[in-house]
């Protein structure tokens, strides 16, 4: 199995019962001093709905806060549906950078979920 990013997300449609591939990711860091956040990565989910290269592997990450946006509307004007959501923000926090951490969605036009994954 190839190197992975530190920080990884699978995005299910539930929708459709199937993955949701490209839609747009990007990973966000707070800057603990300005508590302002600034873009670290972006990437496109692909044919399984993974983003695994979001960071390159072997990246290291800081603690403190972090948060995905998903670019949910777009993915859903591709496929010719409406979407309630413009974008998905997922909010979480680094404690442990030796630690994986995996943030799955699973989103239809009009609810999402999420949870701490492995």
């Amino acid at each position: 199995m190839a190197a992975r990013s530190p920080i990884t997300t699978h995005i299910l449609d539930g929708g459709r019962g199937a993955p949701a591939s490209g839609v747009q990711v990007i990973l966000f860091h707070e800057d603990p001093s300005s508590q302002t956040y600034r873009g670290l990565a972006e990437s496109l989910t692909d044919q399984n709905g993974r983003c695994e290269q979001l960071l390159p592997p072997g990246t290291s990450v800081a603690t403190g806060n972090y948060y995905l946006r998903f670019k949910t509307r777009s993915y859903f004007q591709t496929r010719g549906e409406s979407s309630f959501y413009p974008f998905i923000d997922i909010h979480f926090e680094v404690t442990d950078p030796t630690q994986h951490h995996h943030v799955p969605l699973l989103l239809n036009n009009y609810s999402y979920s999420t949870y701490r994954g492995c």
